[in-house]
């Protein structure tokens, strides 16, 4: 596809990076007739442009059309399947083992919208709406996703993100945080699983804001999904469509970086 219809459609290399992992047709059932990059590349549109679904585009397959595949992916996992697979190319092309050994965890809150859904008030932030938790590793990759109402402890949102860490972090032996983990959280942690956690924390002396190391790799994560205009406020109505668009937007990003090193 030389001439992209929209800034977000995907180039022949960057489609050629992902084509592969996008779910078969089933045998049974209707036969296919959408054509999946067109459905990736109306998505990707959402994402970024942060519309809502009937507004996309008439150069789209129709909206229902398209949503029907995002839930379906969405319910049967298939986003998170095709995120860590591109998150181990790349991995692997940066000279790193496809498993990780060490990352890094914190929080976001972001402002909900008028969407009906759970929602909770920050009182650190002073932030409604919802949280985003992000375990990444040392290249700023989301490793795993929670997302919670904004008043969840930091704390109780690490639990709920570490007891749903795939396979592939099955190598992690240390994992940097802030000290709002710290406390009790340290030692389930301890007895829970093979890694640990380390506390970066902020210098006695430090005055006005400074990068701590390790730390600044979670934060630039955050940077990253904030230029995804559907991420700039929590407008889903469930936690779970929230998680996945995460997902997505990371899975966009990657499939960039890897199409443009192969032109490099």
């Amino acid at each position: 596809m030389k001439n992209k219809t929209y800034p977000t459609d995907m180039t022949d290399s960057q489609w050629n990076h992902i084509k592969e992992l996008v779910p078969k047709e089933e045998k049974r059932g209707r036969p296919r007739e959408l054509e999946m990059r067109k459905v990736i590349n109306a998505i990707f549109y959402v994402v970024h442009g942060g519309i809502q679904w009937r507004m996309l585009p008439k150069e789209y397959p129709n909206w229902s059309s398209v949503y029907y595949y995002f839930r379906k992916w969405t319910k049967n996992k298939a986003w998170k399947q095709i995120h860590d697979m591109l998150r181990a190319r790349i991995r692997q092309k940066e000279g790193r083992h496809k498993h990780p050994t060490a990352g890094s965890i914190d929080s976001q809150s972001v402002k909900g919208s008028l969407v009906p859904g759970v929602r909770g008030y920050d009182a650190g932030k002073k932030v409604k709406g919802r949280k985003r938790h992000l375990l990444v590793d040392t290249l700023g990759l989301v490793l795993a996703a929670a997302v919670t109402p904004a008043n969840v402890q930091d704390r109780d949102g690490a639990r709920q993100l570490l007891k749903r860490l795939p396979g592939s972090c099955k190598c992690l032996r240390k994992i940097w945080v802030d000290g709002a983990y710290r406390g009790k959280l340290l030692d389930w942690v301890a007895e829970k699983f093979k890694f640990h956690l380390e506390v970066v924390a902020k210098l006695s002396d430090q005055c006005g804001f400074q990068v701590l190391p390790r730390r600044w790799v979670v934060e630039r994560t955050f940077g990253w999904l904030n230029c995804q205009r559907r991420l700039s406020k929590d407008y889903e109505r469930l936690t779970e469509t929230s998680e996945v668009f995460i997902y997505i937007s990371m899975t966009r990003l990657m499939v960039n970086r890897l199409a443009r090193d192969a032109n490099i």
